[in-house]
């Protein structure tokens, strides 16, 4: 699949415009203004007051840049638009503007495969879960520099965990967690990944190119009858990380029925019970079986 050019605009203001727009101190302060405002619409001078420029006429030359794109104008004041509002959230998750640094720490939880900590690190906006001790991956998956703001190791790991559910959720069901582009998924069995599987699922956005990839039970941790197997032992699912799951970080435990169309099963044992879970090639759910483990 190609990659679209970015510089290429139809209906729209050209990206470089776009960009150029707010490239400016005054401007951002602008956004972030009615970002901060209580309520809107925000009078020009209340605007003017929280922004703190002395000179109106700039003032109103930087607000008027804005207008449209960023800013609506109503006949009671101005207000954030959507877009106005994604600029703001963007420096706050830290992506355009900060490198952030996490030293590797060891977690409380142990490798699905040895049993020894693993070990959390960060770097480029990435955070990894790894076992040193007999190097299985756990898991490397995008978060945004914002997300490690006063949390404690632990929070920011409770916090990931969240983050790569409703990533993959959204990712499994055909949309792109960055653009919201068509998300297409294939089952791939070469090739490297995070995890080191053999058999995992390929996510790549047909708009932006955004990819993520995952073991192929990390599907199932918001499926009614996976969740309900846990609740029946007496497991809260959502609440239990998903590096502690062996089938949501391995392929020890999926089968492949199949390949012509794909067809895989995957087996989740708790106590003297075991799930049979059944997926097809786009990682719907076809059918679940309760048996004796």
């Amino acid at each position: 699949m190609s990659k679209p050019d970015i510089q290429e605009c139809v209906e729209c203001v050209a990206p470089a415009d776009a960009f150029a727009l707010v490239g400016n101190e005054t401007r951002l302060g602008i956004l972030e203004a009615l970002w901060r405002a209580d309520e809107e619409p925000v009078r020009f001078s209340t605007l003017n007051d929280a922004v703190g420029m002395r000179d109106s006429a700039q003032f109103n030359y930087h607000l008027g840049k804005l207008t449209d794109q960023y800013v609506r104008k109503t006949d009671d004041g101005y207000e954030l638009r959507n877009a106005g509002a994604k600029v703001v959230r963007a420096v706050l998750a830290g992506s355009f503007n900060e490198h952030p640094r996490l030293e590797p720490f060891a977690i409380d939880d142990g490798c699905t495969r040895c049993g020894e900590p693993l070990v959390a690190s960060y770097t480029d906006e990435m955070l990894a879960l790894d076992c040193p001790e007999c190097g299985r991956a756990h898991g490397e998956y995008s978060f945004p520099p914002g997300g490690l703001h006063d949390r404690t190791n632990e929070e920011v790991l409770d916090a990931f965990d969240q983050r790569v559910r409703h990533l993959h959720c959204l990712a499994k069901d055909g949309v792109c967690p960055e653009c919201s582009g068509r998300m297409r998924t294939t089952i791939s069995k070469e090739g490297e990944c995070c995890l080191g599987v053999g058999l995992r699922a390929d996510h790549v956005c047909e708009q932006c190119d955004h990819s993520l990839c995952s073991a192929i039970g990390l599907s199932l941790l918001d499926r009614s009858p996976v969740v309900a197997f846990y609740r029946d032992h007496g497991i809260d699912l959502g609440a239990t990380p998903y590096w502690r799951l062996d089938w949501c970080v391995s392929d020890d435990h999926t089968t492949v029925c199949s390949t012509d169309p794909w067809e895989l099963g995957i087996d989740i044992a708790l106590g003297d019970e075991r799930l049979r879970a059944t997926l097809d090639e786009d990682l719907a759910l076809v059918d679940t079986r309760r048996t004796d483990a």
